[in-house]
């Protein structure tokens, strides 16, 4: 293997996970923020100016509190579980272009780990295997209420998971590759070739399931804030809690830039304007995920299973069947 291209591979990697762990507690600041302002109260004020510093005292609240495993809990996996969802969410991040390639030095870099042809199903999959994170967590956890989040867990992403790989089939059935390098590369030539107005649906789909699975409000049903209880995290605390939290963030940041890659057009034709276009795209929908907890309820689990089964999933079918016939005709 190219030693070059091996030291590339690997800074990636570490900038990946450093700028978006990090961006997870940035991310936490920004939300308390927007909330506030939504309902018209202050959010952090007293740590730093305008509390920019709550952020650190967050981290360092996190860093230092007692790991406590309670008893009675199943301990390998109980320890193992936050790993899973925090390793998961950044594994997804490795067939993400989140920029154009640029030349440094004289040397070209590719902002993405590995550009495999089957980047959009790699995206999914791994995102969907972060589901044995929580599920684990409550099911190891001596606490029912545990458990009762980690069913409902379970049944949201499983749930879930099939209207996005649905709705985004017919994207990939007009662009023809897995690869969102290839995605981007099919809406070079301009708004008029973004895939959202071929695909107005799959769009609206597929951003319903980035609700869904990434726990979200108004589907944030694995552990309601308005609940007593944390949920699937209840028995956990340090560090290991803020796994978790990371990990959410983490998957948030991720499909955000997922979909306008997808649907929006991406980074365009890879230009300065191009690569901060994608990251306004980025930054309206992790927003939009900040504006909808301050502005909706939570629906109840049997509200949010017959919108998947009855409503979104025929629509993600009809809309397949559709895209088959016009690409025919």
């Amino acid at each position: 293997m190219d030693t070059a291209y091996l030291i590339e591979t690997v800074i990636k990697v570490v900038v990946i996970l450093l700028i978006f762990s990090a961006l997870a507690g940035i991310g936490t600041y920004f939300e308390r923020k927007i909330l506030a302002f939504m309902q018209r109260r202050l959010g952090p004020m007293n740590v730093g100016p305008f509390g920019l510093l709550q952020v650190g005292a967050d981290g360092i609240k996190l860093f230092t509190k007692e790991d406590i495993v309670p008893t009675n809990v199943v301990a390998p996996i109980f320890k193992i579980a936050p790993v899973i969802t925090a390793a998961t969410a950044f594994m997804a991040a490795a067939a993400i272009p989140f920029l154009p390639q640029f030349t440094i030095f004289g040397y070209t870099v590719h902002p993405i780990v590995a550009d495999v042809n089957i980047g959009i199903l790699y995206v999914l999959g791994v995102m969907a295997v972060g589901l044995f994170g929580p599920m684990l967590g409550g099911m190891a956890s001596a606490n029912k209420f545990s458990l009762l989040s980690a069913a409902r867990a379970a049944a949201v992403f499983i749930s879930y998971e099939v209207v996005s790989g649905l709705s985004i089939l017919a994207p990939i059935m007009m662009v023809g590759s897995l690869s969102l390098v290839d995605f981007n590369n099919y809406q070079v030539g301009g708004v008029g070739h973004w895939i959202i107005w071929s695909q107005p649906l799959a769009f609206i789909l597929f951003w319903i399931s980035a609700f869904a699975e990434t726990g979200r409000t108004p589907f944030h049903l694995i552990a309601n804030d308005h609940e007593i209880i944390d949920g699937f995290g209840t028995e956990y605390s340090g560090m290991r809690w803020g796994l978790f939290f990371i990990g959410e963030y983490a998957n948030m940041f991720f499909i955000s830039f997922v979909i306008p890659l997808i649907f929006l057009g991406g980074f365009g034709d890879g230009s300065i304007l191009g690569a901060l276009g994608l990251l306004g795209k980025m930054a309206f929908f992790f927003f939009f995920f900040l504006w909808t907890r301050a502005a909706w309820p939570d629906v109840r689990p049997d509200q949010l299973m017959w919108l998947c089964w009855k409503v979104l999933m025929p629509l993600a079918v009809i809309n397949v069947v559709i895209t088959g016939l016009v690409m025919m005709y």
